[in-house]
C-alpha cells in the first residue's frame, strides 16, 4: 500500500490545529501505527529548534527574507527525517502546514514574492507537494478575534501581526486555492467546529480509501 500526505492548512485563526487533533482521534483508531501525524515549522529536533528562533516574539528585528528562508530550511529537514520515511513505509502522514503556508505567510503577507517564496521551497523539498491539502477558510476577522478569546496565553510573533498582514495572507491562500483545485480543497471554517471537523474526516477518508 502507498504512502499518503495530506497537509491542513488555514489563516490563523480557522481552527486547523484543533481539527486536526480531533481527525487524528479517529483515524489513528483506524490506522494505528501506520498514521504520522506532524507539524511544521517542526516535527523532529533541529526543525522545532529552528522553530523556537522563528516563533520568539522577541525576535522582531527578523528580515522577512531570514524569515522565509528559516521556514524552508526547517521544511527541508522535517522531510528528509520525518515525513519521506514515513511515506516510504506506507503510512498516512497528516502535517498540520507545509508549502503553502510559506507562500501565503512570506510571498503573501510579507510581500517578498509569492512565486519567488514558493521556488525556493520547490528546491527545498525537491518538488514534492501533498497529495490533498485541506484549506479551512475564515475571513481574517474572524480568525483574529477567534486567537483574542482563545488563545491570549498562547500567541506568537505571527499572531501578533495587524489585521491587514492576515488579509493579505488569507488572499495569497485563496490564489493558491484557484490555482491548484485538484490538490487544495476548501473547508468552510466559519461552521460549527463539529460540522468542520466532521467535513475534515470525510475527506481524509475518502482520500485513504482511493489511494
Amino acid at each position: 500500500m502507498s504512502g499518503l500526505f495530506i497537509s491542513f492548512e488555514g489563516p490563523d485563526g480557522a481552527g486547523k490545529t484543533t481539527v486536526l487533533e480531533a481527525v487524528t482521534k479517529t483515524v489513528g483508531a483506524q490506522l494505528g501505527d501506520q498514521l504520522l501525524v506532524t507539524r511544521e515549522p517542526g516535527g523532529n529536533q533541529i526543525s522545532e529548534a529552528i522553530r523556537d528562533i522563528i516563533l520568539n516574539p522577541e525576535n522582531t528585528e527578523m528580515d522577512p527574507r531570514t524569515e522565509a528562508l528559516l521556514y524552508a530550511a526547517a521544511r527541508r529537514q522535517h522531510l528528509t527525517e520525518t515525513i519521506l520515511p514515513a511515506l516510504r513505509q506506507g503510512k498516512v502522514v497528516l502535517c498540520d502546514r507545509y508549502v503553502d503556508s510559506s507562500v501565503a505567510y512570506q510571498g503573501a503577507g510579507r510581500q517578498i514574492g509569492e512565486q519567488a517564496v514558493y521556488d525556493m521551497n520547490t528546491f527545498a523539498t525537491n518538488g514534492l507537494l501533498p497529495d490533498l491539502t485541506l484549506y479551512f477558510d475564515v475571513p481574517s476577522e474572524v480568525g483574529i478575534a477567534r486567537i483574542k478569546a482563545h488563545r491570549q496565553d498562547d500567541v506568537d510573533r505571527l499572531d501578533q501581526e495587524a489585521l491587514a498582514f492576515h488579509k493579505l495572507v488569507r488572499a495569497g491562500y485563496l490564489r493558491l486555492r484557484d490555482a491548484y483545485p485538484e490538490r487544495i480543497t476548501t473547508v468552510d471554517a466559519t461552521q460549527p467546529l463539529n460540522t468542520v471537523i466532521q467535513t475534515a474526516t470525510d475527506l481524509v477518508n475518502q482520500a485513504i480509501a482511493n489511494r
